[in-house]
């Protein structure tokens, strides 16, 4: 920061607002929720937080057109549009705090995790103002402003419950297991050599130019291709998964006791679990294939889909038609993990 951009001593309560603002951040980003005693309005809550929103989106509106253009405001207007902003985001702070633990850890995480964005963002812009030649409107401070902008729109997209909530986590590893079918068909089914485009020829190497050094491991054996379709039948199977999953969750959860509240919570993290499993053992089918690798991160991925079943199984949303996949999804595992096994294990 450059602190003489900002003239007179209206650089002061600028910067004080940043210290503010960052203790405001780390309080939400680190704190725990106060006990909560009593029932719980959902309702109220929300309309709380949007009210709350809307003014910490009003104020920070303000305090930018104020440093958008001369004549700056005086110091004692400067101070109070750093108050207001400061005290929209300390109402925005106490009502997120409300949000008790028993309305479901998903909830309160994506919660949370809008809040941050937003306070992030208006320390950004913050530190835009104070950086930033005084006379004129950048392009920095216009693109910081529409961030905070965009942070504040988010909440309104936010998960109501935790059943939402759930399900937003869901869709998201869905999207993970989605985008990795689509790469390993796009390998598996590519005419040409998919990594062609990535080629970096150095003339000065000395290599045979004709055949680059790196397109020599590049090609699939027929082995990497039986790998890759078994492995292919084992995201298929974790993307059935989810969508049994999701399936189940709409028709059956309940978020109105505290118990199947965290059942959800307890099916929101393992589903997470999915991913980094997922991404490993697809980074581990680019040629040249790396077999152990493949078998390591598979089991992983497998031992996550089976520890998902479980949790599903012992979880409310679990009656007996949903008994029926939870069970033919567990072979299905098993099935299609020996079955890459053993396409490992041929000669090559």
């Amino acid at each position: 920061m450059n602190p003489e951009n900002c003239e007179g001593t209206l650089a002061v309560p600028l910067e004080n607002a940043l210290d503010s603002i960052q203790c405001i951040r780390d309080r939400v980003r680190d704190g725990e929720s106060g006990d909560q005693d009593g029932p719980f309005d959902l309702s109220m809550f929300w309309d709380t937080l949007n009210h709350a929103v809307e003014a910490t989106s009003q104020d920070v509106t303000k305090l930018s057109l104020a440093f958008s253009r001369p004549p700056l405001p005086s110091l004692q207007d400067g101070e109070k549009l750093v108050e207001s902003v400061l005290n929209s985001l300390q109402a925005l702070s106490e009502v997120y705090h409300r949000l008790h633990k028993n309305q479901g850890m998903t909830l309160r995480r994506q919660v949370r995790n809008a809040t941050v964005e937003v306070l992030d963002g208006i320390l950004r812009l913050v530190d835009v103002i104070i950086s930033s030649p005084m006379q004129s409107l950048t392009q920095e401070q216009i693109t910081s402003t529409r961030e905070v902008w965009s942070a504040c729109d988010r909440f309104v997209r936010l998960p109501k419950d935790n059943k939402e909530a759930l399900l937003v986590v869901v869709s998201s590893q869905s999207g993970v297991i989605k985008d990795a079918l689509d790469e390993m068909k796009h390998v598996l089914f590519e005419p040409e050599d998919p990594f062609r485009d990535c080629v970096i020829d150095d003339p000065e190497d000395g290599s045979d130019h004709d055949v680059p050094p790196c397109h020599q491991d590049m090609s699939l054996t027929e082995k990497d291709r039986q790998v890759i379709r078994a492995c292919l039948e084992i995201l298929e199977t974790a993307a059935a998964c989810l969508r049994k999953l999701r399936s189940a969750v709409e028709d059956n959860s309940d978020t109105t006791e505290p118990q199947k509240v965290a059942q959800l919570d307890d099916l929101a993290d393992i589903t997470r679990e999915i991913s980094p499993s997922v991404e490993d053992l697809s980074l581990c089918l680019y040629p040249p294939i790396s077999y152990s690798g493949v078998e390591n991160h598979m089991s992983t991925l497998a031992a996550t889909l089976r520890k998902l079943l479980d949790v599903i199984r012992a979880s409310h949303v679990c009656g007996e038609a949903e008994l029926t996949w939870v069970q033919f999804l567990e072979a299905a595992v098993d099935h299609n993990v020996q079955k890459a096994k053993e396409s490992i294990e041929l000669d090559s």
